[in-house]
């Protein structure tokens, strides 16, 4: 079989569904390996596998859901492809041969093939509504039930952002950033078969946490991303209206005003019953069926109005750092890793602030690289020397740990460097250095100049603020349109961003 290495990664919490695709992947001539990422929360490794083969390897999941788990697979492959396929679908016997043609014929515009998905539905009866959900999955673009990406178009974009803790819009998410750098998706000749899997009767309440993820859609790449990624308009406004009429009833009936009441009650029981009768009609009409929409219709509405709240108030205090986990994070020196000092060319006078050894130490057992990234224009003034600057940073690495590229400025802010921030010469450089793009760092400081060097890199940012940041500076880089950069009260709080931790 010709065509690019690939590579199949395969998120899985242990389903039996996964020894099955297993056993049909390895009977086929496979182009790369296939990692499997276990990703049950507080559990060890994968239990054995019917199918031992050394092709598969079996990694530890951190529990943060696919897109981390997807993350943790493409990241330890180093094929031209990665083939995402989740755990509960079915390849045929041709899906690995019918895979090389899909990625020998894509041009180098294209970051991904999609495999087409068939959902197979009952033939005796109508789908249930829970049936008709998952079959959306057919029409659906950009869904990891099999998807094949670029390794580089990946590690361009950072991955998937694993601030999506669900199967739900990471999916989307990536497809929006990838198409921002002007690539493709292309559709594969490849077939997988989704079946419906099992499900309680409660299941369309649970997928309702769906409309916190789309908050965070809509702070992430505008008000109208549903028609760029293809998604439908959904039905958020009109449960906001049904929501609003029970409360209003609720509301009036304590005040005593009946009439009120009575009002708000007619127009949320009306609205609760429409919404019941369009889930009912093209179901099997079964008195169980029947029930569980009419059940859930009432319920649908404020809890889907109470997720969007709730993500609306999260994604406003995580959206501004768009993207996923970086490659390297590249500090300011004074003011953000140790107390600023004037002109400082005394290494004894090097004190950490609070936190960033604890900071560093995290991000390097995450695998990321540091760099240091520092103005010292007190070289150009003739207040301190070349050599003096390079000993406080020496002071500076063996007290908080060795960095894995530092870049300095020597020149005063009338020189017409292009190295001084906020001109993007020291990310570029230390970028370089680290053997990464701009595009997948992270740049850390205490002042406005930090952020808006590395948003002219084509960085992202994280400021974190001291008495001497100017509150006009965080207003710019809290609200400034774009995105790309967020303010943390602390390095702690700018570490849990940078690695999507969340508390």
């Amino acid at each position: 079989m010709t065509g690019p290495a690939a590579d199949v990664v395969i998120p899985s919490l242990g389903r039996p569904s996964l020894a099955v695709l297993l056993d049909t992947l390895l009977a086929q001539p496979l182009p790369g390996r296939v990692f499997v990422v276990y990703d049950r929360p507080g559990a060890g490794t994968l239990p054995a596998l019917p199918s031992a083969d050394e092709r598969v390897q079996v990694l530890a999941g951190r529990g943060w859901g696919p897109a981390a788990a997807r993350n943790a697979g493409w990241r330890a492959s180093r094929a031209d492809w990665v083939a995402f396929l989740d755990d509960d679908v079915i390849v045929d016997s041709r899906w690995a041969e019918d895979l090389a043609g899909d990625l020998e014929g894509a041009g180098d515009q294209v970051a991904a093939v999609q495999g087409q998905v068939e959902v197979p539905l009952p033939q005796h009866r109508r789908p249930t509504d829970w049936e008709r959900n998952v079959a959306g999955l057919e029409t659906s673009r950009w869904i990891t039930a099999d998807l094949a990406v670029r390794r580089r178009a990946l590690v361009e974009v950072g991955g998937f952002d694993e601030r999506f803790p669900r199967a739900y819009r990471e999916d989307a998410d990536l497809a929006l950033r990838l198409a921002d750098r002007g690539l493709d998706l292309a559709m594969g000749r490849r077939r997988v078969r989704h079946p419906v899997p099992p499900a309680s009767w409660s299941v369309s309440l649970a997928k309702q946490r769906g409309n916190a993820d789309d908050a965070l859609m809509g702070r992430l790449h505008g008000r109208h991303w549903r028609p760029a990624a293809g998604a439908p308009s959904g039905a958020l406004r009109r449960h906001a209206a049904v929501t609003a009429a029970g409360l209003a009833a609720g509301v009036s009936a304590a005040a005593g005003r009946r009439r009120l009441a009575a009002a708000g009650g007619l127009a949320w029981a009306a609205g609760s019953a429409g919404f019941a009768r369009r889930r009912i009609a093209p179901g099997p009409r079964t008195p169980a069926e029947v029930a569980t929409m009419v059940v859930t219709s009432a319920a649908i509405p404020p809890l889907a109005v109470g997720h969007r709240l709730a993500g609306e108030a999260r994604a406003r205090r995580q959206a501004p750092l768009a993207g996923t986990r970086p490659l390297a994070v590249l500090f300011d020196r004074d003011g953000t890793l140790i107390h600023d000092v004037a002109y400082n060319g005394d290494p004894a006078l090097v004190a950490p602030v609070a936190a960033a050894a604890g900071a560093l130490s995290r991000l390097r057992a995450a695998g990321v690289a540091l760099g240091l990234v520092t103005n010292q224009s007190g070289v150009a003034r003739g207040l301190i020397t070349a050599a003096e600057v390079d000993a406080v940073n020496a002071r500076v690495g063996e007290l908080l740990g060795p960095f894995d590229a530092v870049a300095v400025c020597p020149h005063g802010s009338g020189d017409g460097c292009a190295c001084r921030k906020p001109r993007p010469g020291l990310i570029d450089k230390a970028a370089a250095e680290l053997g990464v793009a701009p595009s997948q760092c992270v740049v850390v400081g205490d002042i406005g100049s930090d952020v808006d060097a590395a948003r002219a890199a084509g960085a992202r940012a994280v400021l974190v603020p001291t008495p001497a940041t100017r509150r006009l500076e965080v207003r710019r880089t809290r609200w400034r349109p774009g995105g790309g950069a967020a303010v943390a009260p602390d390095l702690i709080a700018a570490t849990d961003m940078i690695l999507g931790v969340r508390r």
